[in-house]
């Protein structure tokens, strides 16, 4: 009887250490995150904002100007334009990058042959930071000595920044070069993490690759898609570097998108209230249209794609 009750004793203290083992951690392991996030976002935010709401030229102190700031910014027709700007260069990028993304992490999730190498050479592009891929591209468009020049049967006089078609074009194709390749590991991880069983059974059922990749790997994907768009719609509203190597705004204000011009605003002509305005609103719309996405694609709600099987 007592070795019974101790060896009765040992496994309930073996099954409280294992509950302790797969608890949650406590809120002490998220301090140093939380304080990083706080003193790096929620302050400069909260700063900003109270910068919004004054006039300052860099020089001397900040005056209170009320909503001076805010009503001179939803009058500029220039505001007004670089906010569509914004969401259609985020909208181009999304709807070019999406689809380039997810077929090519569909295939680099494959065993095919060689696939490790191409998609080596293929992530490159993701390991350069925005202004050496910015200075890259813009030497590659000069109209005098690049690409352009030496085959002005397709690009005509050469100078594709020169108007707002093709200034737009060039920064949705430099962007979908650069960041593609980070959306396309997220959809090679995910494609990864489908179970095999599931292409199995399709292929015993009669279903060929195209069968496949619609009715299985693209409903699997979803998680994975909204995340990816989440990624793009905040990056695309919030550029800045390749704007300022590339067009610098240009032609005109035809590139001029919220960034750059909080940009101008506050770095050019020395109106750091304006141009805190600018930001303020900016990241607002940001979150804004990511909730949108998140709410509209029932993101908040999804449960795991893969669950009851094993």
């Amino acid at each position: 009887m007592t070795s019974a009750a101790t060896t009765a004793a040992r496994a309930r203290g073996r099954g409280r250490a294992a509950a302790r083992g797969t608890a949650r951690p406590g809120v002490v392991w998220a301090l140093p995150a939380l304080v990083f996030f706080g003193l790096f976002a929620l302050v400069p935010l909260v700063l900003v904002a109270v910068l919004s709401f004054t006039s300052w030229s860099g020089l001397g102190s900040p005056a209170f100007a009320g909503l001076a700031n805010w009503s001179r910014l939803f009058k500029d027709p220039v505001m007004l334009q670089s906010l569509w700007l914004s969401v259609l260069l985020t909208g181009l990028g999304v709807l070019v990058q999406t689809p380039l993304s997810l077929l090519i992490g569909v295939w680099a999730a494959g065993p095919q042959r060689g696939r490790a190498v191409l998609a080596a050479v293929f992530f490159v592009p993701l390991l350069l930071s925005v202004t050496a891929v910015s200075v890259l591209w813009r030497a590659l468009l000069d109209p005098n000595f690049g690409v352009p020049a030496q085959a002005r049967w397709l690009f005509g006089d050469g100078n594709l920044l020169g108007s707002r078609t093709g200034a737009i074009g060039v920064l949705v194709v430099v962007s979908a070069w650069q960041y593609t390749p980070l959306h396309s590991l997220i959809y090679q991880g995910a494609t990864r993490a489908i179970p095999k069983v599931l292409y199995q059974a399709a292929a015993v059922d009669g279903a060929g690759r195209v069968r496949q990749f619609f009715h299985i790997t693209l409903p699997q994907l979803r998680n994975a898609v909204v995340t990816s768009v989440i990624l793009m719609v905040v990056g695309g509203l919030t550029t800045f570097d390749s704007v300022l190597i590339l067009t610098q705004g240009g032609p005109g204000s035809d590139t001029t998108i919220t960034a750059y011009y909080m940009y101008e605003k506050a770095f050019k002509g020395f109106d750091y209230g304006a141009g805190a305005a600018i930001a303020l609103l900016l990241v607002v719309v940001a979150t804004a249209v990511s909730l949108v996405v998140v709410r509209l694609s029932g993101y908040d709600r999804m449960a795991g794609t893969q669950e009851g099987l094993s």
